[in-house]
């Protein structure tokens, strides 16, 4: 059995996917990027305010599900410039103090709506 997430706590899907699923004790967290949930616009400035953008919906969607960050085992981070790794870091340590989720973080060569980060998760129900 699988529960589809839908909240206005994070952007509404811009494509045929859903916000989140929970199934088997998991949640899956569909890629964010930096858009606004009020507005759907993307939220301007550099990579530290995009990261803390895509984490504040990752945390709204989690907690929709009736989980939370702390819950969180994995996590994938796509990057448009590994450049802006270590202040994506700097901003993903204010969310994941410790006991961090497994990660993986790979530059893609292009993300949705030319945003500079995006980030999925699972965690636990």
């Amino acid at each position: 059995m699988k529960d589809v997430i839908t909240t206005d706590l994070g952007p509404k899907a811009i494509g045929p996917y859903s916000q989140a699923v929970r199934a088997s004790g998991l949640v899956f967290v569909s890629g964010q990027i930096a858009l606004d949930p009020r507005t759907q616009l993307l939220v301007s400035g550099d990579i530290m305010a995009q990261t803390e953008c895509v984490l504040e919906n990752v945390k709204g969607i989690l907690e929709a599900a009736g989980s939370s960050l702390n819950k969180v085992v994995r996590t994938t981070v796509f990057l448009a410039d590994m450049n802006e790794f270590a202040s994506m870091n700097e901003v993903y340590t204010r969310y994941f103090r410790r006991d961090f989720p497994a990660r993986s973080t790979v530059q893609a060569a292009r993300l949705p709506r030319d945003v500079r980060v995006e980030i999925d998760a699972i965690a636990l129900a």
